[in-house]
């Protein structure tokens, strides 16, 4: 069936019950309605760029959109959104980041020049302020624009869509603070973010309009977890649900990031049969980057909703994804 868009079809079999405001600061109710499931491929495929296409939303990466993003700086001054990474970051399961200071080596010139290095024991992609790529989720065993995983697969890495693929973003940034908006510094465990809290921020922030190509930023006041109470981190956390997610990606935006581990709420009480649906509404269905575990407190505090964004995944050639240290301009 082609007569429904992907986003038509997604809206339709989103979660009905999850558009309504929340009446208080607790998380969402649970509901009934049908357990969420994926799109048929027929239904997901081809993508709006057609068959071939390896690149989603970054083909919105323009010169023009470069340009505009280059305007919003204006006083030169930057806020960095990346958390540094050390032994002590939370990680999920068998991710780890360590590392080993090599012992110094005295050079025998009468410079004595001396070298240190280090050796870094991490799963690169995977860890810290990151970036995931279309490969990194997939229904079934196919991922974005219904590219068969197995044939795209080698020791390697990925053939196709690797990390190194996706290139420099420079757009414009916009910040949408949901904890702010509800009044809080951090939202609750399992806070879904809906459709109504998203425009409650909006209107906070004097209306700013969604513009396509924008890197969306949405900040839950999770990230100061970070480092302090690593257990409750990585246990759950608020972010968005199935309705917001389709609801952000109608408006094209480059990537959906967040000061959270998934950017989407988890687990989730509205569809809780389901496991991460917006990682495969974003990264599979509409080819979206999603941008997790940012480093949000100092943008918050300016209180400056539009901005240049700037980041650029590691060039690991094949890799699911890459740690990043996105930049804000002003």
């Amino acid at each position: 069936m082609k007569s429904l868009s992907r986003r038509a079809l997604f809206g339709a079999g989103a979660c009905l019950a999850c558009g309504g405001a929340h009446l208080g600061l607790t998380a969402t109710p649970v509901q009934a309605q049908q357990a969420w499931s994926p799109p048929a491929p027929e239904q997901r495929c081809p993508s709006r760029w057609g068959p071939n296409d390896r690149r989603g939303s970054m083909n919105l990466m323009t010169p023009e959109r470069a340009r505009r993003a280059a305007q919003l700086i204006r006083s030169g001054e930057k806020v960095e959104l990346g958390h540094v990474l050390h032994q002590n970051i939370p990680v999920f399961g068998t991710r780890r980041f360590d590392v080993h200071l090599k012992q110094m080596f005295m050079n025998p010139q009468p410079n004595r020049r001396g070298s240190n290095e280090e050796i870094v024991i991490t799963e690169i992609g995977q860890v810290g302020t990151q970036l995931d790529g279309f490969p990194h989720q997939t229904i079934g065993d196919q991922a974005y624009n219904c590219v068969n995983v197995p044939s795209i697969s080698s020791r390697g890495g990925f053939t196709e869509m690797g990390i190194e693929t996706v290139g420099t973003v420079f757009t414009r940034g916009l910040l949408l603070d949901i904890a702010g908006a509800r009044g809080v510094e951090t939202l609750p465990d399992d806070y879904e973010i809906t459709v109504a809290d998203i425009q409650q921020a909006l209107q906070r922030q004097n209306n700013p309009s969604i513009e396509e190509g924008d890197a969306i930023i949405i900040h839950t006041g999770w990230g100061r977890l970070w480092g302090q109470d690593n257990a409750r981190y990585v246990r759950s956390c608020p972010g968005i649900g199935v309705e917001a997610a389709e609801w952000l990606i109608q408006r094209n935006p480059i990537l959906l990031g967040a000061d959270n581990w998934p950017v989407e709420v988890a687990p989730s009480k509205t569809m809780p049969h389901a496991s991460l649906p917006v990682h495969q509404i974003a990264l599979v269905v509409h080819g979206v980057h999603l941008l997790e575990n940012m480093k949000l407190d100092e943008l918050v505090q300016r209180r400056q909703s539009e901005f240049a964004f700037i980041m650029q995944p590691l060039k690991v050639r094949g890799g699911t994804g890459s740690t990043v240290a996105p930049v804000a301009m002003f």
